[in-house]
């Protein structure tokens, strides 16, 4: 009996890539250039498929931090906070990430993963309610599996379904925890966060969890996200964000107001039971996080070239996502067409993610482009060029003309 025969579908879909010669797993970076360049099968590759939104990764700041910080400190922790103690830097930056959102209290995690793993598995108990939009992130899902509440899924962005679901359970016992992200990984869409807030407000005991992951730094008078830009922070009980994103970096956080938040410290297991991040990465993300407070003309960069960028494909005829953000999704009509054209754009020097089910939401096949801050225009209007070049070489646009497309 093959210990995995479950994942069978998985496996039969993977072999199916590569026997079109297309392997997205086998991808391997030689060298990084810059935040927008790498070599990639000995060739010079424009990179655009990063969630380097802000280009941190290479600011010679954070770079200067960081590596100060590893000769003073260490290269890791070896063990948990719980078990090896809070350095210096840990508490520092949870400082830092509370008086950056106003919030009283934060939580620094290993990874974005485990923030929303930890907060969402601990929050919501056995006689409580998870209420999850259908197209939240692997992490979200996965932390209602290791929890113990009943989840109940609504509509995607579709706060009338929320309210529908909330008003069945207001005889019930228990608290009502709602999960929403400021924009969603895939599609780049933002949650209508003003309408939500809206409806929560309606009950008793219900609380929003927000998952600012590829909106901080991105959105908000001053970068704090979704909730700052619709002014609605007051009304958001625990915010979820990563460092792997505009902070360049790796680790998570969660911020709140939550009288009992210290206590997660002290039941959370993903946070107790894992490693603190190395003291070098929490100096890259300190100083990040001051980069973005100071220097908005990052973010001001960022969505010129997003309105560049998608403006152009939208022109030429590209299928795209509904809204303007970082993440631009290209919606591809199936598997065969989706993998020859990754194929044929990264033959031409140009990196992008190819994404599909069961990452996908109801079975698109997705090119998923992330445009950063660094790029340079040159840069943006030449893998417009290549996408034209390729959607030509492959028939996208007969087959959009035709609308041969996954339901959207």
């Amino acid at each position: 009996m093959a210990l995995l025969k479950r994942f069978q579908t998985v496996r039969r879909q993977y072999e199916h890539m590569k026997s079109l010669g297309v392997d997205p797993f086998g991808i391997k970076m030689e060298k990084l250039l810059s935040p927008t360049e790498a070599i990639i099968n000995g060739r010079k590759t424009i990179l655009i498929g990063t969630n380097n939104y802000l280009g941190l990764t290479f600011d010679p700041r954070c770079q200067a931090a960081s590596a100060e910080t590893a000769y003073l400190s260490g290269t890791g922790t070896t063990g948990s906070r719980i078990a090896n103690g809070s350095y210096a830097e840990h508490t520092t930056l949870e400082s830092d990430l509370a008086d950056f959102y106003g919030k009283k209290q934060a939580m620094v995690f290993s990874t974005g993963y485990q923030a929303n793993l930890g907060i969402i598995s601990t929050i919501a108990g056995p006689d409580d309610f998870l209420l999850l939009d259908a197209d939240s992130h692997a992490s979200i899902y996965d932390g209602a599996k290791l929890g113990t509440a009943t989840v109940i899924r609504f509509r995607h962005n579709d706060p009338n379904d929320l309210d529908r679901r909330l008003n069945a359970l207001q005889d019930k016992p228990g608290n009502k925890i709602i999960v929403l992200e400021g924009i969603y990984s895939m599609l780049g869409d933002k949650a209508p966060l003003t309408d939500f807030v809206a409806v929560k407000k309606k009950y008793a005991n219900a609380y929003i969890v927000l998952d600012e992951a590829h909106s901080m730094g991105v959105l908000g008078q001053t970068g704090r996200g979704l909730c700052q830009e619709e002014n609605v922070e007051a009304d958001i009980d625990f915010i979820v964000g990563t460092f792997s994103k505009s902070l360049g970096a790796v680790g998570g956080f969660c911020v709140s107001d939550s009288p009992e938040f210290d206590l997660l410290r002290l039941v959370c297991r993903p946070y107790m039971f894992t490693a603190s991040l190395p003291p070098a990465t929490i100096a890259s993300v300190k100083t990040a996080l001051r980069i973005i407070q100071q220097e908005p003309q990052l973010r001001y960069r960022l969505w010129q070239n997003v309105e560049f960028f998608y403006n152009q494909l939208a022109q030429l005829g590209f299928r795209l996502g509904k809204n303007k953000s970082p993440v631009v999704p290209i919606y591809l009509p199936n598997v065969e067409v989706g993998t020859l054209f990754w194929q044929n754009l990264l033959k031409n020097g140009v990196y992008a993610n190819i994404v599909m089910p069961p990452a996908t939401p109801m079975g698109t096949v997705l090119l998923r482009c992330s445009i950063c801050s660094a790029h340079e225009r040159q840069q943006l209007q030449k893998v417009v060029d290549i996408l034209k070049k390729t959607a030509e070489e492959v028939g996208y646009f007969a087959i959009h003309t035709q609308q041969k497309f996954a339901v959207a």
